[in-house]
């Protein structure tokens, strides 16, 4: 290939020239495309390349609730995010978060006693 001069050129044979270069490398990345697809293809990653990455979520303990609303018992609170309204309603009226803990159960209990006796 031999160099050119481009600022000798006129603007119609510039003009030329970029077509033929934005021809020339059409083709050629079409060509080095289909080698890569046929490659990815035989490598077996043609089907994973839409799908997305999902990372699985680690395991997290399961958290027990340590406040419960005395008028609806099933409504329960762990301690943790956000206050739920009902209790949110009762600590404005004047009543302290501890009124609503609700007291361990007797094998946490002891748990918790054995563990202190070691």
């Amino acid at each position: 290939m031999k160099p050119r001069d481009l600022k000798s050129m006129t603007v119609n044979e510039l003009w030329a020239l970029h077509l033929e270069i934005k021809s020339t490398l059409a083709s050629r990345i079409g060509a080095e495309k289909a080698i890569l697809e046929k490659q990815l293809k035989q490598l077996g990653s043609d089907d994973t390349l839409n799908e997305i990455p999902r990372t699985e979520r680690r395991p997290y303990p399961r958290v027990f609730p340590k406040y419960q609303n005395p008028a609806k018992p099933e409504e329960t609170w762990a301690g943790r995010g956000k206050q739920p309204r009902w209790l949110t309603a009762q600590i404005k009226s004047g009543k302290k978060l501890e009124d609503f803990r609700i007291p361990p159960s007797s094998n946490r209990t002891r748990k918790r006693s054995s563990r202190k006796h070691h």
